[in-house]
């Protein structure tokens, strides 16, 4: 039998790929990697060493590898399934060790460091100027200097922390996926909107219960939050929610992630001073903008005061609210959503779900095209390619009808689908003897699917979601560069990946743009002149407050690594509890176990880089800025972010890059002002 994964095909073959082709494949890929790299490092010794004879077969081999792992690792997570899981797994703890075996080996290192020394250095160009550079980087941080004892030490670490990483993100899936609650009182279901009752019949259908169905699933979720006016059920969506993967809530211990929680701690601390580091958060620093611990604490502490005030008067207004409206006076976490949408309608006459049918799915898609089309000179048009599920579209993108990239559109919630939103590459841009490989991504949302005649229609907050994704997606796909380790996000630095994302949001609120991304589903009309006014008047409401949350998340997170003690390592949850007290105006329930479903740090790549959301929104609210100044869709301007910025990928520093589009170094004036926070007199110093 043809194991489709080894087939190095243009495209994966989604159709062909089993379970049981992924550990066989990326078997023998691993193996030819082997014999590859023993070939090339034997090649290069005695001096002569070249980008040709070094860097060039071993970024051909790794492809291959990669280009059949794309498609493992994405199936993995949007059509989940207990075979593909344990495949999934089994394969990582491959992928790992062999990492962790090239990282340690000090051949191919002394190889780099002759490239790097040798008069051939200065021939190469920039992009091969830094992808050997940060090879050479990665080698000390993956432990190559490390004495061999040591070295297997460090290497059992990271096959861990592999493990451990997968298991965390398996059990907040489990965990999200085994609740559900089903309603027939129609006394329940008062104040939820048509469109999630729908969706939560059509749940209920697929599960065989009658009545209706809730979920953990954003969607659902936040339907109830946000609109349900009974009380208990939200308290109980709230805890269930708040609760996964925990020793507390109705599944409580059956997924618990704090045990897991406590041993990646360790592991990441015990690596990071076999490296020479302080602490975690030292390590993770040494791959992002910012230079040192304290430069993020205090960039982090002074978003912290900039929006304290605005914060607190945000939390009062709304409890005063509550209070008028419901007599509510001890308003708690699962009141938040509820009352805030409810104050946002008194104060804008504006609701998400007002929004909702003047933005199907569609008429939003085809307006981030044409918003990207103006801005970077590029044309999208749909295209034929076999996919994973019937919902899935896949597009190409051409400049001057020239295709220099393609992309899979994934954006509905369903079973066995991980939730978020996320863009990861399918292939990667890069010179072969064939030419030029082009670029394709996968960009994956939820968002409430289709129900039966009605197509999927997009709340506001979601519109914003779908073009972060997407700037994320320009940035993988619009680069010109060709050596594979710096093409477009790759070898950028953590804490500036988010630019592109968060810059291309800022278009979702221009009044200009807004009538190219909504029409109502039913009859085309645009979006009423006083609903797009109250649209844009609201974009700043509980700005403070959501600021607040983010620079919680990024300071427990900092903190939880930079400040671990292994003789006497401090609860996770007493970390979080001091941040809390440190930044936060409100305080959640003594039950709310956030950090057991924190996928971003235990599962994901932030550990300790929380902050880059923060960081990186400084970067973008300057960016747009220039286009404030220029005009939204100047051409020069569109082409210079183009230029600098998207085509570039990790080829130069990510500062130097930035300061080559803008003049200057980055502040944070115009994201306390996008944001409608007023700067404290001591936020300055």
């Amino acid at each position: 039998m043809t194991n489709p994964l080894l087939s190095d095909s243009e495209l994966p073959p989604f159709k062909a790929i089993k379970a049981e082709h992924v550990v066989p494949a990326i078997s023998e890929l691993i193996a030819q990697c082997r014999q590859n790299l023993a070939t090339v490092v034997a090649a290069n010794q005695g001096g002569g060493v070249s980008w040709d004879s070094l860097v060039r077969p071993l970024e051909e081999q790794g492809d291959k590898l990669n280009k059949a792992w794309s498609p493992v690792g994405h199936l993995n997570a949007v059509v989940n399934s207990e075979a593909l899981r344990e495949a999934h797994s089994q394969s990582l703890a491959l992928l790992t060790a062999y990492g962790t075996e090239v990282g340690h080996h000090k051949g191919l290192y002394e190889a780099y460091l002759a490239l790097a020394e040798s008069p051939r250095m200065q021939q190469l160009d920039t992009a091969q100027q830094t992808a050997v550079e940060h090879e050479i980087r990665d080698f000390k941080l993956a432990g190559v200097a490390l004495p061999e004892a040591q070295k297997k030490r460090y290497a059992d670490i990271q096959q861990r922390l592999s493990e451990l990483s997968t298991k965390f993100s398996n059990q907040v899936l489990d965990a999200t996926q085994a609740w559900y609650k089903r309603v027939e009182s129609e006394e329940q279901l008062a104040g939820l909107p048509e469109s999630a009752l729908q969706q939560a019949r059509q749940t209920a259908q697929k599960k065989g219960e009658s009545g209706y169905v809730f979920t953990l699933d954003l969607p659902s979720y936040l339907a109830v939050m946000t609109h349900a006016a009974d009380r208990n059920l939200r308290e109980e969506m709230y805890t269930a929610y708040s609760t996964r993967a925990s020793e507390v809530g109705p599944n409580a211990g059956r997924w618990d992630n704090a045990e897991l929680i406590d041993e990646i701690l360790r592991l990441r601390h015990e690596a990071a001073n076999m490296l020479g580091f302080d602490n975690y958060a030292e390590r993770s620093l040494a791959t992002k903008m910012a230079s040192s611990c304290d430069q993020v604490e205090d960039f982090l502490l002074q978003l912290a005061r900039s929006s304290r005030p605005a914060a607190e008067a945000e939390l009062s207004e709304l409890q005063a609210f509550a209070r008028q409206l419901d007599n509510i006076e001890d308003l708690q976490a699962w009141d938040q959503a509820y009352y805030s949408e409810k104050l946002k309608q008194k104060s804008f006459a504006v609701s998400q779900e007002e929004l909702r049918p003047y933005f199907p799915a569609d008429k939003v898609m085809a307006g981030l095209f044409e918003v990207a089309s103006r801005l970077f000179d590029i044309e999208i048009e749909s295209a034929e390619a076999e996919v994973w599920h019937e919902d899935v579209r896949f597009f190409h993108i051409k400049k001057q009808g020239q295709l220099i990239a393609s992309f899979y559109l994934d954006i509905y919630a369903r079973e066995n689908k991980r939730g978020g939103a996320w863009m990861d590459e399918c292939r990667n841009r890069r010179a072969t003897a064939q030419g030029v490989q082009l670029p394709v991504a996968y960009m994956v949302c939820n968002f409430t699917p289709p129900v039966a005649e009605k197509p999927s229609l997009l709340t506001h907050t979601e519109v914003v979601t779908l073009f972060h994704e997407f700037g994320h997606g320009l940035h993988h796909m619009l680069t010109n560069i060709t050596t594979s380790a710096v093409s477009g996000i790759h070898g950028v630095a953590w804490d500036a990946v988010e630019l592109p994302s968060q810059f291309l949001e800022n278009w979702c609120w221009e009044k200009d743009v807004i009538p190219m991304i909504s029409g109502h589903y039913e009859t085309g009309a645009p979006l009423p002149e006083k609903l797009l006014h109250n649209l844009l008047a609201a974009k700043n409401f509980q700005s403070a407050l959501q600021m607040l949350r983010q620079v919680e998340f990024a300071l427990f997170d900092f903190r939880l690594h930079r400040n671990y003690d292994p003789k006497n390592p401090r609860p996770v949850q007493a970390v979080l509890d001091a941040v809390r007290r440190e930044v936060a105006v409100n305080q959640p329930p003594a039950f709310n176990r956030f950090q057991n479903s924190f996928t971003h740090i235990f599962a994901g790549g932030y550990a300790a880089g929380y902050y880059s959301y923060k960081w990186a929104e400084v970067l973008s609210s300057d960016a747009f800025s220039r286009f404030e100044e220029e005009g939204i869709f100047n051409p020069a301007t569109g082409t210079s972010f183009l230029q600098e910025i998207l085509q570039q990928g990790g080829s130069r520093d990510a500062m130097t890059l930035f300061k080559n589009f803008r003049g200057r170094e980055p502040n944070t004036e115009a994201l306390l002002r996008h944001s409608g926070i007023v700067e404290s007199q001591d936020s300055t110093n």
